[in-house]
């Protein structure tokens, strides 16, 4: 039924201005066209990432968009020095590497945009 559409991360936020200049001016991203004024479509790959203006902004402590990269470490070192701050995780069997995780031939880094919405870069 779903299994051929492209879904769209959607991340909730506060301060759309605020949120603009992070998802623009720091990760980079192309604001689509759209008609309403509480809403930011980004194009990202074949996929897409909708942000809109909520009061429950910041709420989900749980992942709400993940990128799959060729390079976690150099994209996380890249962003970093934009002014991303990575998150870090103890998990079991899980060892770090500066800002990446490493569970065997697994590679996440995780940060948080300014409202407190989780991303984690993934090695695709």
């Amino acid at each position: 039924m779903l299994g051929s559409h492209e879904p769209t991360a959607t991340i909730a936020v506060k301060d759309l201005n605020g949120a603009r200049r992070f998802y623009e001016g720091t990760l980079g991203l192309k604001p689509q066209d759209t008609p309403e004024q509480e809403v930011v479509l980004y194009k990202a790959g074949r996929s897409g990432l909708l942000v809109y203006k909520s009061d429950y902004a910041g709420t989900n402590r749980a992942t709400a968009a993940t990128w799959s990269v060729k390079d976690v470490d150099g994209l996380a070192s890249e962003l970093k020095g934009k002014g991303v701050r990575f998150e870090r995780y103890d998990f079991p069997n899980c060892k770090h590497e500066g800002d990446v995780h490493v569970m065997g031939s697994h590679r996440v880094a995780w940060f948080k945009d300014p409202e407190g919405n989780i991303h984690s870069l993934v090695n695709g």
